[in-house]
């Protein structure tokens, strides 16, 4: 199950951090401060290996706190349908939740998660992008704990056959996956461009590469409508349009476009961290073929979106006290240094990225921690899924060739004020 490694890629692992409670949100039951007790943990299915270890020893050390794991099914959709039908319904069933760093200010807005005292927990020694991902309206609501950016893969012995750099532009990339990617028997370029949340990523990383934004004021303002978004889809239409996206790269999503990738049929890919253990491993036909660098932009490197997971306290949640200690436990050093060398995901702390030891045995963290500094979250919204598949409906239209970017970005524009109304 792999879409967890994706754009919420370190929501499967840290389920279980809850978080220190700040006060009821909207429409929540106060929770005594100093509440203490078992916890239960919801997530998506498939927890890698290294999570369990952790929750042993701490259930080991506080076997009055113990924590309990509720998995859901493995689809995000269905993860986030069926814990906000135990939101919605009040239920305490649900103490900790794994969100998606895009749920965490359509949760917020809903009340379903109380916001938290910043001071409760080590933000400062956090990437500093990562805990925008968490906010809303000016308040913590949650705590990251996995995150990630995107990155572009390049076929590196391609390149240097032919004495040419990875590209920094929109232009060079176009130019190369253009001209070097046929001469190699090779498609161009991919990204995630199947209508579903991948796309949405893939075109908000091109918009705010570009210079522009989808919303602003968490959602209060649609900002769309400009000459960067029009630049961006132009971008995007182009490479469909002169051959170096291939049509086949319109039903991609992340394990697709790896997949075409360390099959040799990609020089250019754009995706998430995790794709360098896969590309590296035996029996990849691009292993030691390959390397890793930021994201083009138009006039150099561009703008990443924010992956990962944030961890947050349910309204009704019963011992927030034993949650704000589990939280510190799993953002100490130690344990997100694990989360690197025994769960394969980007973690939140700042130091980690600069590690002698860690950046040997994981050389893209340089240029990880590069992408993630300078990336932007996705467009915060109490709607978020609408605004979600709104622009991934534009952007099918637009690669699909069948409405021009100036048409689909003021289309965009009026549907994205539609759904702000209607909140």
């Amino acid at each position: 199950m792999r879409w967890m490694r994706a754009a919420g890629r370190g929501l499967l692992v840290a389920a279980v951090l809850l978080v220190g409670y700040a006060g009821s949100g909207v429409g929540a039951r106060p929770a005594d401060p100093q509440g203490r007790g078992p916890m239960t943990l919801v997530t998506a299915g498939d927890l890698t290996d290294y999570l369990s270890p952790l929750l042993d020893d701490w259930n080991s050390a506080h076997p009055d706190e113990r924590v309990t794991l509720v998995e859901l099914p493995d689809s995000a959709d269905e993860t986030r349908a069926q814990m906000i039908s135990e939101l919605r319904s009040g239920s305490d069933r649900f103490d900790v939740l794994n969100i998606d760093v895009a749920w965490t200010s359509e949760f917020a807005a809903a009340g379903w998660i109380s916001p938290l005292h910043r001071d409760r927990f080590p933000l400062k020694s956090f990437l500093r992008p990562v805990v925008d991902t968490a906010t809303f309206d000016g308040r913590l609501y949650a705590v990251p704990y996995v995150t990630n950016a995107g990155l572009l893969y390049y076929r590196k012995d391609v390149l240097e056959q032919e004495g040419e750099k990875p590209p920094r532009t929109w232009a060079e990339l176009a130019r190369q996956a253009r001209t070097i990617a046929p001469r190699h028997g090779l498609d161009g370029y991919a990204g995630q461009f199947l209508p579903y949340e991948g796309l949405t990523v893939n075109v908000a990383e091109a918009v705010h590469s570009a210079g522009g934004s989808i919303l602003r004021d968490d959602g209060e303002r649609v900002t769309v409508d400009s000459a960067a978004a029009r630049e961006a889809l132009t971008f995007l239409a182009d490479g469909v349009r002169e051959g170096w996206i291939p049509r086949e790269a319109l039903h991609y999503k992340e394990e697709e476009s790896r997949q075409a990738f360390q099959d040799g049929r990609l020089l250019f890919l754009r995706n998430w961290p995790y794709v360098y253990s896969d590309a590296s491993a035996g029996d990849s036909k691009v292993a030691g073929k390959f390397g890793v660098v930021p994201l083009p932009g138009p006039d150099g490197p561009g703008t990443s979106v924010l992956g990962g997971s944030n961890l947050a306290v349910s309204s009704h949640s019963r011992h927030p006290a034993s949650a704000a200690d589990l939280i510190a436990y799993l953002t100490s050093e130690r344990v997100q240094r694990q989360v690197l060398t025994e769960g394969a995901l980007p973690p939140v702390r700042a130091s980690l990225y600069e590690d002698p030891e860690l950046v040997r045995a994981h050389p893209y963290l340089p240029t990880l921690r590069q992408s993630v500094l300078s990336a932007v979250p996705r467009p915060k919204s109490p709607h978020y899924d609408q605004v979600s598949l709104a622009v991934q409906a534009v952007a099918q239209d637009v690669m699909a060739l069948r409405q021009t970017p100036d048409e689909a970005v003021a289309r965009l524009a009026r549907e994205l004020a539609a759904i702000s109304r209607s909140g």
